[in-house]
């Protein structure tokens, strides 16, 4: 040792066990395929995942298809919370419902990456959102917690549409899946008097009808039936949305209508906006996946389909969010409608 430290005798002690995890993934590849083969293929190995619960959603390209056991493996140890890896082959069928493979899950100590147990499987799980716990399934109905931003987003739009109008609003979401936006705005108190939700997949207005009666501690059925007025302030069911402006009693009641079916959102918007209550001020707020170099083009199209603004408000524009493609974007926009009498 230096001086000073040279006058010092020196002891030995036996450390103590690092038993802490690795949370980087790369490393537990690395370790699996080995750093070659880790460099050879760098740039399609998967870059991002999504957490549902317990599970984890990866998108595997099929140049690096036929090491997502060794991927799997490596999500699971670095992540320890995860029980299942579900391998992610996008949005299929009317619906938009992922199509899901499960190529890896945790039992205990274990790992199993082939032969999995049915058990280990299950896809519906109990989330936690906005104060609210959600359950939804993937395999079943569409959901995503990477839009929890977006529904934050509509959250503050929707509490200043209540101090425009000065009283609770009646919201209309015909495209609500399991209910996610809903679950936000149901949480802010005194937010909403009366909720309009549907959806054209019975498995999500399943899902839906449970999370309702955990939500507003009442008795909804357990089975999903077509579009009717369960409460005096809840009208739930399946349905087609470009339909339910036909019904009288439902067309023209809405101060908030939500369009979450991006791939539609700029096609439907003609058919929806009956369903908003034109004696007053309205918004839509809705999600849109567009070309980048088509987005103003895309903007026109909103403009032309939507009533005059209300004055003092901006115009509605696509808002990029994140990519949903190479070429795609997913963007978002809002609408502050004048009421008829100012048109």
């Amino acid at each position: 040792m230096p001086s000073p430290l040279d006058g010092y005798a020196i002891t030995e002690h036996e450390g103590a066990t690092d038993d802490r995890v690795d949370s980087d993934w790369w490393n537990h590849l690395s370790l699996l395929v080995g750093e070659q083969e880790l460099d050879a293929s760098r740039e399609a190995w998967p870059s991002s995942h999504e957490f549902i619960g317990d599970m984890m959603i990866v998108r595997i390209d099929n140049e690096v298809a036929e090491y997502k056991s060794q991927i799997a493996e490596a999500k699971l140890r670095a992540h320890p919370h995860i029980r299942l890896v579900l391998r992610d082959d996008g949005v299929q069928g009317k619906f938009r419902i992922r199509e899901l493979s499960p190529i890896g899950a945790r039992e205990g100590e274990k790992i199993h990456l082939e032969n999995i147990p049915h058990e280990l499987c299950r896809t519906r799980v109990l989330i936690k959102e906005a104060g609210r716990s959600i359950v939804c399934d993937p395999t079943k109905a569409y959901f995503s917690t990477k839009l929890q931003s977006e529904r934050l987003e509509t959250l503050a739009l929707a509490k200043e549409m209540r101090s425009l109008l000065g009283r609770p609003l009646r919201v209309c979401d015909p495209f609500c899946g399991v209910g996610p936006a809903l679950a936000t705005l149901l949480a802010e108190a005194g937010l909403v008097c009366d909720a309009l939700a549907s959806d054209l997949n019975p498995d999500a207005v399943e899902l839906l009808l449970d999370n309702l009666r955990r939500w507003d501690r009442r008795k909804y059925p357990s089975e999903p039936a077509p579009l009717t007025r369960l409460f005096d302030d809840r009208v739930v069911g399946i349905a087609d949305a470009t339909m339910v402006c036909e019904n009288p009693s439902l067309a023209g009641r809405g101060n908030l209508l939500l369009v979450n079916l991006p791939h539609r959102t700029i096609d439907l918007l003609p058919s929806l906006i009956p369903l908003l209550d034109r004696t007053s001020p309205s918004m839509v707020r809705g999600r849109a996946i567009v070309s980048e170099s088509k987005i103003e083009s895309a903007n026109i199209s909103i403009r032309d389909s939507l009533p005059p603004l209300l004055v003092g408000t901006p115009e509605p524009t696509l808002r990029i969010k994140r990519d949903y493609s190479s070429t795609l974007r997913l963007c978002s926009f809002e609408a502050w409608l004048a009421p008829n009498c100012e048109e």
